[in-house]
């Protein structure tokens, strides 16, 4: 059983997530939040898998409270709720350790695929989508030894996985490109996660940006080959 938390400072949105979710027999809603201060404090207790959380709340907003579940150590995947895909609320979100976002007017469908592929460890939403969002906000990179020596641990082959992460390929895409079987590159993305301390693909394709490693409007150069 998966277990759900949401927060939204709209109980009409929270009342409609809540009666989705309780219709399907592997998911459960353990608790709601109207803020985000609310929300680090129910999963404190109710330790759920995922949290589906406002990005735009009062008081503690949806950001905060993703930056204090991360801080906390928190196991659960969050999964960001926002009106716009480019927005600049929800690229902090993804920095800060949510591991993907959805939009509030997403078919039903599609909030429920969110939830079981966010707790499988794998993206919930088109890289393709990811990247467009980060190459719009992404800063310039400033130095960070501790983060090159992340990058510089990677073999040649997990640079290449994660610079064709980075320009929106699935498992499937890169194992076509690579000649190689889906299990090696699912290998690879696992052995890079570890070493980069990055807890899944999108904070991967995260720290790519924001080290320079990738850049904006040119993910198929990295900075090896400049």
């Amino acid at each position: 059983m998966t277990t759900v938390v949401i927060a939204d400072d709209q109980e009409l949105v929270r009342t409609g997530f809540r009666l989705i979710l309780d219709l399907e027999p592997d998911l459960s809603v353990v608790g709601e939040a109207a803020d985000g201060a609310a929300c680090v404090e129910l999963v404190a207790r109710t330790h759920p898998d995922v949290v589906l959380m406002d990005v735009r709340m009062p008081s503690v907003d949806g950001l905060e409270a993703t930056r204090r579940l991360q801080a906390a150590n928190s196991p659960a995947r969050i999964l960001v709720l926002t009106t716009f895909d480019l927005d600049k609320y929800v690229y902090e979100a993804l920095r800060a350790g949510a591991s993907g976002f959805l939009l509030k007017d997403a078919p039903r469908e599609q909030l429920i695929a969110a939830i079981r592929t966010v707790v499988s460890g794998n993206a919930p939403l088109a890289p393709s989508v990811t990247r467009r969002l980060i190459e719009r906000f992404v800063r310039t990179p400033a130095p960070d030894a501790d983060l090159v020596a992340r990058l510089e641990s990677l073999s040649a082959r997990e640079r290449e996985v994660l610079r064709l992460l980075s320009t929106g390929l699935s498992n499937a895409e890169i194992a076509s490109r690579l000649f190689v079987g889906d299990a090696t590159v699912k290998t690879h993305v696992a052995r890079l996660l570890t070493k980069l301390g990055a807890r899944d693909r999108v904070q991967a394709i995260v720290l790519a940006y924001e080290s320079g490693f990738v850049r904006p409007g040119r993910a198929s150069e990295t900075r090896d080959e400049a």
